[in-house]
């Protein structure tokens, strides 16, 4: 015998069994996209870990001749109390504190760190501390240099090394007072529940502007640093290449010294360069895409605060004639160490 169904019974199956397909069609696409989800997720992580690798290893290779650097002007009682080589010490000091400190910087911003505005204001501050230090010290470097060629039987007088020495404080002491302006700028922030107050987006300068006064400040002081540093360097030049027109200078001592200012301008340049990074950024945000935005990102951030970082240490330890020797001996002494171990342990194999 044939089972009929009712019209009712026959509806209300209809209906589970469509109910029944649609959760499992549904179950399907949900379970989909979040495999695309944990795909892309593990994409950017990915691209991020080798991205940071990438900005990390070239980073950890400049400390180290930085450090090596450093180690050499503090070698030799020569070095501490010339007062060039006591400038150059301030100058990539104060550079390897930036490289580090940018690359913390970065590192955090890359894996979107959160942090509360007090951590976030110590970093940027510390950055901001030595940022000022670098042109600073490139003029007094230029003003030496225009000393020992324009006023070569006045400059043991003119630059000892107490004098240089008060230069450095004269320098350190005028970026201190910048990093006060900046955080009594921030005084704008409500203050009531700040050690809990989380920063909108990445660790960054740029974000510790908290209104126009901090931007006008920023934009100001920047302006001043380097408009003064450039002035002061090419008026050096100047000097140095009238001076080297005339019959009583010394031809060698003048061409030398030109070298070295076109140097610490194309320097100051350099540091420049790290000025225009977030508005360049700012505005490659508006016409590329998220991933290619970060790609672009992270080759900005090589060229601009990474190299040039380095490039002090290797010019001037390649080019000066008293550091070059004592550098290239404490950067090969690993590899000769290294090869004196491998020689004495295949003879003693043998």
């Amino acid at each position: 015998k044939q089972h009929h169904m009712s019209p009712r019974t026959q509806q209300l199956l209809y209906c589970d069994v469509s109910n029944t397909a649609g959760n499992i069609f549904f179950s399907k696409m949900s379970h989909a996209n979040d495999s695309i989800h944990d795909e892309a997720q593990d994409d950017r992580f990915l691209e991020i870990l080798m991205v940071s690798t990438l900005s990390t290893i070239p980073c950890c290779v400049f400390l180290y001749i930085n450090g090596i650097m450093l180690f050499t002007l503090r070698s030799k009682a020569v070095f501490c109390e010339t007062a060039r080589y006591i400038l150059l010490y301030n100058l990539l000091f104060a550079e390897t504190v930036q490289l580090v400190m940018s690359q913390v910087l970065f590192l955090l911003a890359a894996y979107s760190v959160i942090m509360t505005y007090p951590l976030c204001g110590f970093l940027t501050q510390l950055a901001n501390l030595t940022t000022a230090i670098s042109p600073l010290t490139l003029v007094v470097m230029s003003v030496e240099r225009y000393v020992a060629v324009c006023y070569p039987l006045r400059h043991a007088d003119i630059v000892t090394v107490r004098n240089t020495g008060v230069s450095i404080i004269l320098i350190w002491t005028f970026s201190s007072l910048n990093v006060v302006i900046r955080v009594l700028l921030l005084l704008e922030l409500p203050f009531d529940n700040l050690l809990n107050l989380q920063v909108k987006g990445f660790c960054s300068g740029l974000s510790m502007l908290v209104g126009p006064i901090s931007h006008a400040y920023s934009k100001a002081f920047a302006g001043f640093v380097f408009t003064s540093a450039g002035v002061a360097i090419i008026s050096s030049y100047i000097g140095v290449a009238a001076a080297a027109r005339s019959a009583s200078a010394d031809k060698a001592s003048a061409h030398k010294a030109r070298n070295t200012l076109l140097l610490h301008l194309v320097q100051l340049g350099l540091s420049l360069s790290s000025t225009v990074y977030y508005p360049l950024l700012i505005a490659l945000s508006t016409v590329v895409v998220r991933v290619v935005f970060f790609r672009i990102q992270s080759l900005v951030y090589m060229f601009i605060f990474i190299v040039p970082r380095c490039l002090s240490s290797l010019i001037y330890g390649l080019r000066d004639q008293s550091i070059r020797p004592v550098l290239m001996f404490y950067l090969c002494c690993r590899l000769r160490l290294s090869a004196v171990r491998v020689k004495s342990d295949v003879s003693s194999s043998a």
